[in-house]
């Protein structure tokens, strides 16, 4: 009888231990099909906002049949940006409002990189007194991720032009300002500023919010435009590079410099910066998971394969025990 109850406790312990491991081993392998989701899905994400991902578009000098046909799979798309020796080189749309492009990418798709996107009030042929162009700030230098950057005043003062490309034609735009504001700085967030004395007060709000500036005369008739992200500084941070657009376009030293197999710094990460760009929130959780799963799953195999050589070891020593 007393064995028989010893037998029945084995059973039940044996029983609860097998229930045991395989919730474990469900647990496992369903955070492993999450973290391996994870990686895929962040992955997707940054290759959807990838500049090169959008380059077949980008119009050039003598063709602007690749912009054409961008332009055709989704009509709200009318310009293009870019910022010299960064790699903000970007198609530009314009919704109904400021949502739309939040989360749709360039090709009219829901996307959570979402799109460079002009301001909903100002004209899309850049004749307001100030535009405001919006983009996420992306890791791996995506969208308007390297916004930042010009936090650093060597990384401002090295890249003072870009280019916007709209109604066909090249215009060259001189950055001249930096600064950090509040989201709701509704003197900095107002589009297509009319009147000269409204025009010069908005000018003299610019000068006294800038971090850095270059001290370039601007006047009431000049076009600004304005390139906004998200701060990672501060909850509603924003950070802001001030441009003025010209009638002609600026060289590229940089791409020049890229052509005539120079170094010079822009564009090509090292093995170690290209490591510290990875998206830390994503990747890294994602693949620490990963790890840790393994290496659970790992001991749990082991677990069970010492447990049956233990029993199997305990049965053989009955067994010789019970021989003559």
């Amino acid at each position: 009888m007393r064995n028989s109850a010893k037998a029945i406790g084995r059973q039940v312990i044996k029983g609860a231990s097998q229930i045991v491991d395989l919730a474990t081993l469900i647990v496992i392998v369903s955070l492993l099909a999450f973290a391996g989701y994870s990686l895929w899905d962040s992955e997707q994400i940054y290759n959807g906002a990838d500049r090169e991902h959008h380059a077949s578009w980008k119009p050039t000098v003598d063709d602007g049949a690749s912009f054409e046909e961008l332009r055709s799979i989704n009509p709200e798309v009318f310009a293009w940006l870019t910022v010299y020796g960064t790699n903000i080189d970007y198609p530009i749309a314009q919704g109904p409002d400021n949502q739309k492009y939040v989360s749709t990418n360039i090709e009219g798709q829901f996307s959570l990189s979402g799109s460079l996107f002009l301001d909903a009030d100002n004209d899309s042929s850049f004749a307001d007194f100030n535009s405001i162009i919006y983009g996420h700030h992306m890791a791996k230098d995506a969208m308007f991720g390297d916004l930042g950057d010009f936090a650093d005043k060597a990384v401002f003062d090295a890249h003072r032009f870009g280019n916007l490309y709209f109604d066909g034609v090249d215009h060259g735009v001189e950055f001249i300002s930096f600064m950090h504001v509040d989201a709701y700085d509704s003197g900095v967030y107002t589009a297509g500023v009319d009147g000269e004395e409204r025009r010069q007060a908005y000018l003299d709000g610019l000068a006294t919010k800038a971090l850095y500036d270059r001290g370039v005369a601007v006047g009431v008739n000049d076009r600004l435009v304005l390139l906004s992200t998200c701060s990672a500084s501060s909850t509603n941070g924003r950070d802001i590079l001030v441009g003025v657009i010209r009638d002609q376009p600026y060289p590229d030293s940089y791409e020049q410099a890229r052509l005539a197999g120079l170094d010079r710094g822009d564009g090509v990460d090292s093995p170690v910066a290209w490591v510290a760009k990875l998206p830390g929130g994503a990747l890294w959780a994602s693949g620490g998971l990963v790890l840790a799963g393994l290496a659970l799953l790992v001991v749990l195999l082991v677990r069970r394969r010492r447990g049956r050589g233990g029993r199997g070891g305990a049965r053989r020593g009955a067994v010789e025990e019970s021989r003559p």
